[in-house]
């Protein structure tokens, strides 16, 4: 049996006059968009605007709530209850949603620190996965291979899906190395195509430092603001399709 990967990107990181990212070009290489929601980027015009492309081509999608962290870009951690965390979560769901053609979503992927904290915060992943299945159980979350966040949403019966990262390194416990940490962020394309293609084929990852560590993969991320994004996304969808690996949404997989 073939090997098969959904292909997801953050998109729609944009706000009013400011444009971040090559949503109009990546969006051409991949299966899934992660559509910021107002929060920590985004605002009702991009949010439409970003939807609309997806749908023109096809592309799977997702809301990707945050804390409310504008200045910060969702990337700090905030002092937020998990009760507080699943209203915010149940809002930028719900307000994505509204602008799609179908009123539904395929996926829901938190952001930055909410993303982050959740992997091993089981009251807050316990909230994100209340949320999703509060607005519509047919929506998979998009949980870090495994973490907590992931066991969590399985034992609560949310349809969930295990992300690999194609641009950023693991710690030996399989977190996220942090963006404060040099080296975080892998910007060598071949290393990028060449160890996505291990992930998806083997289920082993080489860590920051320097452990083989398993992982299991339904979806492969890709960010869409990274310098060279755009060339990262064309040739690592073909070196997916040279190594036989099947491109499909996660709606069709799982």
């Amino acid at each position: 049996m073939s090997k098969r990967i959904d292909f997801n990107c953050d998109m729609g990181e944009s706000f009013g006059m400011y444009k971040l990212g090559y949503d109009e070009e990546v969006i051409k290489h991949i299966t899934s968009a992660n559509i910021a929601c107002g929060f920590h980027a985004g605002d009702p015009q991009w949010m439409r605007r970003t939807v609309d492309l997806a749908e023109e081509y096809g592309v799977g999608i997702g809301a990707q709530p945050s804390y409310p962290d504008l200045q910060g870009f969702g990337r700090r951690y905030m002092a937020v209850t998990p009760d507080e965390a699943k209203e915010d979560l149940i809002y930028q769901i719900g307000a994505l949603q509204a602008f799609t053609k179908t009123k539904k979503l395929q996926h829901v992927k938190p952001h930055g620190a909410l993303y982050n904290r959740a992997v091993n915060d089981e009251a807050l992943a316990t909230a994100i996965c209340e949320a999703v299945l509060e607005v519509d159980s047919d929506m998979i979350l998009l949980a870090l291979s495994g973490s907590k966040c992931a066991r969590i949403a399985e034992s609560m019966g949310v349809r969930v899906a295990k992300e690999i990262f194609a641009d950023r390194a693991l710690n030996s416990d399989g977190t996220l190395v942090s963006r404060t940490q040099i080296g975080s962020v892998i910007h060598d394309v071949d290393v990028v195509v060449e160890r996505s293609i291990r992930m998806i084929t083997e289920g082993k990852v080489l860590t920051i430092d320097g452990y083989d560590l398993e992982v299991e993969a339904d979806s492969l991320c890709l960010h869409g603001d990274t310098p060279g994004s755009v060339e990262m996304a064309l040739l690592l969808k073909r070196g997916l399709g040279l190594a036989g690996i099947e491109i499909m949404k996660i709606g069709q997989m799982l």
